[in-house]
């Protein structure tokens, strides 16, 4: 079995590594070769591009990419065309995923999509395209099997990736004497987001909220990075250390987890949140003109997926110019001068982390469909 798999991500390279391990335990003569970062790498993943290279976000900040993006898009499309998988595997990043699924479909080689696109928030035409070119959906949210099934679209919902494996690493004891805790420390958690440009935007507004908050609380801050995230641009984070945050890279779970509050960039890490019950802030900011640009297209009542998942407001989201300084510390004020309000937010994302978990590991779910495509697949061509 010959695959092209796909991933241009953090999260959507977590999600396809663990689907190849799926696939190769039932198939270990399986070749995975596409769009690879770090983690599918290890899996075995043969990179033709490494997924990191399309680690862009905003419509505006994505402009001057663009002819090195489609220079990776003909690559994929090349090596597919060379090498003739029996089936493709794309994960979310649906700007370049949907595009090349197109040139696949026309290969004649069936596309499995992991991570719907939010379609059903914006950009609706998108389904148009899916229908047209995806053999399956495999849907990670509750409420997408049903949108995408009644616009046609040959959904399933697995279960999040996620809900079976975030988790700490460490114990509370471990994680405060490791970091040098006092056991009676309130810790706030700032999580700016896992691309540079992200960080960039966000830590000047957590700056001023964490000047905010220490005028009326003593708290310890921590700002949670991924593995290795700091060590290019160790200057970038002066201000940080200057304002006695301490960095701490590698540890986002046990940070979540052992935090009084997270302020949070909206993403996967609030999704991480929920499931391991930790009370949060959202925020997130682009370029004023990606935003402008793309405001207007979005359909949904709320930004955070915690949010959309629950059907309600659960976490205060400060999106674009609510995202200030002083909103931030207001926001994270209430939750730490009010236990019962962390208390409420706790219960709630109980509730969000039960409507994300399922039976059965989402990826032997995915295994099972993606060999159900290979068959159908196969079949169709025996009868023609």
């Amino acid at each position: 079995m010959r695959v092209l798999i796909s991933a241009g991500e953090a999260s959507g390279d977590l999600y396809a590594s663990r689907v190849v391990a799926a696939l190769r335990a039932r198939h270990p003569d399986a070749e995975f070769f596409g769009c690879a970062g770090p983690r599918m790498q290890a899996a075995g993943v043969e990179a033709v591009v490494d997924a990191r290279s399309l680690s862009v976000v905003g419509i505006v900040e994505v402009i001057q990419h663009i002819p090195r993006i489609y220079g990776e898009l003909r690559k994929l499309v090349r090596a597919s065309r060379v090498r003739r998988p029996d089936l493709a595997i794309l994960t979310d990043s649906p700007d370049f995923h949907l595009r090349l699924a197109k040139k696949l479909h026309a290969q004649g080689v069936p596309v499995v999509y992991l991570v719907a696109p939010q379609a059903w928030a914006w950009r609706p035409g998108r389904v148009k395209v899916m229908r047209r070119t995806l053999a399956r959906l495999l849907c990670i949210f509750p409420f997408e099997e049903a949108f995408f099934r009644k616009h046609g679209v040959a959904a399933k919902f697995i279960g999040h990736p996620l809900a079976r494996i975030v988790k700490p690493s460490l114990t509370r004891a471990e994680f405060f004497e490791k970091f040098g805790l006092a056991d009676d420390d309130q810790v706030v958690v700032l999580l700016p987001g896992s691309r540079h440009g992200e960080v960039a935007r966000h830590m000047p507004y957590l700056l001023d909220a964490v000047k905010r908050i220490e005028k009326v609380q003593k708290v310890r801050f921590i700002l949670a990075l991924p593995a290795g995230f700091g060590a290019e641009r160790a200057t970038f984070w002066k201000p940080a250390r200057a304002a006695s945050i301490q960095v701490v890279e590698g540890h986002t779970w046990d940070c979540l987890a052992y935090g009084e509050v997270s302020l949070a960039a909206s993403g996967t890490v609030t999704i991480e949140a929920a499931l391991l019950g930790a009370p949060l802030v959202t925020f997130y900011r682009v370029n004023a003109l990606s935003w402008m640009l793309g405001r207007w297209m979005v359909d949904a009542p709320f930004l955070s997926m915690v949010n959309l998942v629950a059907g309600r407001r659960v976490a205060a989201e400060l999106i674009q110019r609510e995202m200030t300084g002083e909103r931030i510390a207001a926001e994270a004020l209430q939750l730490l001068d009010y236990p019962e309000a962390r208390r409420k937010m706790k219960a709630d994302l109980e509730e969000v982390r039960a409507k994300l978990s399922s039976a059965r590991d989402p990826m032997e779910v995915a295994a099972e469909s993606i060999e159900q495509v290979l068959l159908e697949n196969r079949i169709k061509h025996e009868v023609s």
